[in-house]
């Protein structure tokens, strides 16, 4: 279906079909809602989810169908995808998930809940979520595969890495780089200008003041280092190293500057 306005509708397929991807697939329903009162074709058509597991094959997710295992976006060209797994007890999955798809990037759509608050001179990498209500003030930039749960606030100059996720109600100030695969738990503060680095993990209600290191868990107000963090998110952070011959967050650096991205106020897919 295409609109006068040149807007065409595409099958959007969501992975994962527990409490982030029925999320999801609550923002795509607001999303077509707010597309047909504006008059215009709705630019998804929610083909249903995927989950790997077996037991949840053939049943809904709030009206949504599970049509089968992840592997099914390979015999459905012509949908786009957004992968929406992930908690804290794992955050790495989301990463691990998306390479073992191994989709072009053309494959991934963005979804932006119509409440978002998206500035023109921000920028979304492919297959990010961002749920209802969030703020993105200005020269904001969200890497690929980026969960940013309702409420979130990202101000000036903020860096988002891939596959990062901010938990409902984060705070980030200005000029915060986030690294890639970081986790930033529910009503975290993060001070303006700091690093939280790759595949770390900020627990809920901390207040960050400084520097996060790559690799750990850091809690509190003002937030202190617990421990390392879990195996899975470690595992990345080695791979990440290998992968580039770089230290983690000088990756992240290259990537913000190289990536071609989507800004808002253009089409989004």
């Amino acid at each position: 279906m295409t609109a006068p306005n040149g807007q065409t509708t595409q099958d959007l397929l969501i992975v994962g079909a527990g409490g982030f991807a029925r999320e999801t697939a609550q923002a795509v329903r607001d999303t077509v809602a707010a597309d047909r009162e504006r008059g215009r074709a709705p630019r998804w058509r929610l083909a249903g989810h995927l989950d790997d597991d077996p037991a949840l094959h053939g049943q809904d997710a709030d009206g949504v169908p599970v049509l089968g295992g992840s592997d099914l976006v390979h015999r459905l060209p012509e949908a786009r995808v957004v992968v929406c797994v992930g908690s804290p007890r794992d955050y790495a999955v989301r990463a691990r998930l998306v390479r073992r798809l191994a989709l072009p990037g053309s494959r991934y759509a963005i979804v932006v809940h119509p409440t978002a608050a998206v500035s023109g001179s921000s920028v979304l990498g492919p297959g990010s979520v961002l749920l209802a209500h969030c703020v993105l003030t200005a020269a904001v930039r969200v890497g690929a595969h980026v969960a940013v749960m309702p409420h979130t606030v990202l101000t000036h100059d903020d860096t988002v890495g891939d596959f990062a996720t901010l938990a409902s109600g984060v705070r980030l100030g200005g000029g915060v780089r986030l690294g890639r695969g970081a986790y930033v738990g529910a009503g975290a503060l993060v001070r303006e200008n700091t690093t939280v680095g790759a595949w770390s993990l900020t627990g809920m209600g901390s207040t960050v003041l400084a520097d996060v290191p790559p690799g750990e868990v850091w809690a509190g107000s003002p937030a202190r280092r617990l421990r390392a963090a879990g195996g899975p998110a470690l595992d990345e952070l080695r791979a990440d190293g290998e992968e580039t011959g770089r230290r983690p967050e000088t990756r992240m650096r290259a990537e913000t500057r190289m990536r071609p991205e989507t800004r808002m106020g253009s089409t989004v897919g």
